[in-house]
């Protein structure tokens, strides 16, 4: 498992753990697949926000599996 803080380690269709907005004070995990990476930069210190295909957004904090 991995942290999502570098835009090239995450692409579509990849199952990670985001933090919704809302819960950035719980940081509860929400699961899902990556439907689109919404950050432009290569970097972002609090992860890579993203859009899950069930239409979560929020932002990359565990991939859990990895392209090889």
């Amino acid at each position: 498992m991995a942290n999502g803080q570098e835009r090239d380690r995450i692409q579509p269709g990849m199952k990670v753990g985001i933090v919704k907005k809302e819960h950035q004070r719980t940081g509860e995990i929400t699961e899902g697949i990556v439907d689109r990476l919404l950050t432009k930069s290569s970097f972002h210190s609090h992860g890579i926000k993203v859009r899950l295909t069930n239409g979560a957004i929020g932002r990359v904090k565990v991939i859990q599996e990895e392209e090889t």
